[in-house]
């Protein structure tokens, strides 16, 4: 690879005093400014007994109360349509998204000038890290609907310099032939549609090598991070695949370097990372896994202060060869503390199960199903496999789950065009918990 590519080496390349008196600054500034202009902050710090001259240091920080989706959601709805988590009045805001839903009822999102210009800042360090510049042309195969998804890489393609070419209103056949006309060389997009568009162009005929790709960054769902997911992708496009994590209501908040496998860097001139041991609420011991808590520092239109993602990370403190001060999340989003299910007492994330399967090149896609038979949880295993494929890879699959993860699921291979294919977020993991 290059030489490494940064967006704002000056900030990236901090010591960690330096980073820690940044954050605390921006953290200051934002906290007083919330105070008197943001209903929603206001009133919760004055029921916690929060006062923003209480905020002398980062350690400080935990004297504020947690936030919560639901909290925000149920906000929403008794100051609907906006809620009161707006800062500034509604004049004064541009952009409007939602989360996707997946989890329960959307999450509106709402962006003010400065608050958007903040996203792109966030984007470029994504893009940046990839090595991508004004001499890239960035493929963006997304439909732009309310979801915020890559709304916020188009700005931050403006932001590096590099040509943004609009996917949307194509299938995606049209979508391949148009990357490869005007020559593009990274690719954002879900890594499940990545994926797609591979499988579309085998049964096309068309051939990927025509296009110039050297990068493809993507969001919305894991499967960068995971190594077999990963894997394929480089494989089928041939080249290198980058994962990055953000979320709606949080904003675009990690990204990979080049110097891989090694985890996500955080934004850490624009968030604040914590990770509590999700048993104790406590700070999670160091090199151990626990739920992500995060604080934006640069969206003070719709900001969310000590927000509980749900995320699991690991927290890799050994410097990057990259040169960048940020922390890193070992693998990225390992996976969701609500997405861990128990089946026959053992604890399966959707991540590995993913990260087994992918390693059939045989199948093509696949569907997880958790469910209650006879009083005990199974689990089955739908999978599609490419055209004269053995449908003994079936068999195959469910020993190597059983070797991994001690017990033995049903694995059974379904017609093709069966499952569902997707272009945003996949959801490939179901819990049946009813009979």
């Amino acid at each position: 690879m290059s030489t490494t590519r940064y967006f704002d080496q000056a900030t990236e390349t901090l010591g960690r005093e330096d980073l820690a008196a940044l954050q605390f600054a921006k953290l200051s500034a934002m906290v007083s400014e919330l105070a008197a202009r943001n209903g929603f902050y206001a009133a919760k710090w004055r029921r916690a007994g929060f006062n923003p001259a209480d905020l002398r240091s980062l350690d400080d920080l935990a004297l504020l109360p947690f936030t919560t989706k639901s909290e925000l959601a149920a906000d929403q709805l008794e100051h609907a349509p906006f809620g009161s988590n707006l800062t500034y009045p509604a004049e004064s805001y541009v952009r409007f998204h939602q989360t996707s839903g997946t989890t329960g009822v959307p999450l509106k999102v709402f962006d003010t000038h400065e608050s958007w210009d903040w996203w792109g800042r966030c984007w470029a360090h994504v893009l940046a890290g990839a090595g991508l510049g004004a001499t890239d042309r960035i493929f963006m195969a997304f439909a732009f609907g309310p979801f915020v998804g890559f709304w916020a890489a188009v700005e931050g393609a403006r932001k590096i310099g590099a040509l943004m070419v609009p996917g949307g209103g194509r299938d995606s056949a049209q979508r391949l032939e148009l990357m490869r006309e005007l020559g593009t060389t990274a690719l954002c997009c879900t890594p499940t549609y990545a994926l797609r568009l591979g499988e579309v162009a085998r049964e096309s005929g068309f051939d990927l090598r025509s296009i110039p790709m050297r990068a493809t960054i993507h969001a919305g769902e894991p499967g960068a991070n995971v190594p077999a997911t990963k894997q394929r992708i480089e494989q089928l496009w041939n080249a290198t695949c980058f994962d990055h994590a953000g979320a709606s209501e949080v904003g675009a908040h990690s990204f990979e370097c080049r110097e891989q496998p090694g985890g996500t860097h955080l934004i850490e001139s624009e968030f604040i990372a914590e990770v509590l041991d999700t048993e104790t609420d406590r700070p999670a011991a160091p090199g151990t896994r626990g739920e992500l808590v995060i604080t934006n520092l640069g969206r003070w239109g719709f900001p969310v202060i000590r927000y509980r993602t749900g995320d699991v990370v690991c927290v890799d403190e050994r410097p990057c060869a990259c040169g960048r001060g940020f922390l890193r999340f070992a693998g990225g989003i390992i996976g969701r503390a609500d997405d861990m299910v128990t089946v026959r007492g053992v604890n399966v994330f959707p991540a590995g199960v993913e990260n087994i399967i992918r390693g059939f090149a045989e199948v093509d896609e696949f569907r997880v199903t958790v469910r209650k038979f006879r009083e005990m949880e199974e689990m089955e295993v739908e999978i599609e496999l490419r055209h004269d494929s053995d449908p003994g890879i079936a068999r195959a699959l469910a020993e190597r789950l059983d070797v991994v993860l001690s017990f033995r699921p049903r694995v059974a291979v379904v017609e093709r065009e069966t499952l569902p294919r997707f272009e945003l977020k996949a959801r490939r993991f179901h819990v049946r918990r009813e009979g």
